[in-house]
């Protein structure tokens, strides 16, 4: 299987080039293999994960605007912001578990980051290991 998560990283990234989170977790969701392992072997190879789909890194060059996309909600609807601190391991919010959440709700991954920063919550593990 890993000879395919190989082939189909190399398809779209060389050694020292960057891969989309949303194209990672597609070669995932294709092979049936977990984000993780594409992941893993991504960084073997020398290929950078970058453009999150929460937000949380790989947008423009420091320390411009666009660097940082994920802005603290104005307000987190009770209910959500119990939902997300009820989700916490170990003091941290599971990159998963946000993507869950998020799909419950009908929000998208950055409207759910958001929440996370205007709760003051962190997001840790990442689905593709990288934080």
């Amino acid at each position: 299987m890993k000879e395919s998560i190989v082939t189909r990283i190399q398809a779209v990234a060389r050694e020292g080039e960057r891969l989309p989170c949303v194209t990672a977790h597609q070669i995932a969701a294709s092979l049936g293999v977990s984000p993780i392992e594409v992941g893993t072997v991504a960084n073997e190879l020398g290929v950078r994960i970058w453009a999150c789909q929460m937000g949380l890194f790989g947008y423009g060059k420091k320390p411009t605007p666009e660097y940082r996309l994920v802005r603290p909600a104005e307000s987190v609807p009770d209910d959500l912001a119990t939902d997300l601190r009820g989700a916490l391991v170990n003091g941290r919010l599971p990159c998963a578990a946000a993507w869950a959440i998020a799909d419950r709700y009908g929000l998208s991954y950055l409207e759910v980051a958001n929440a996370i920063e205007a709760l003051g919550l962190k997001v840790r593990p990442c689905q593709l290991g990288c934080f």
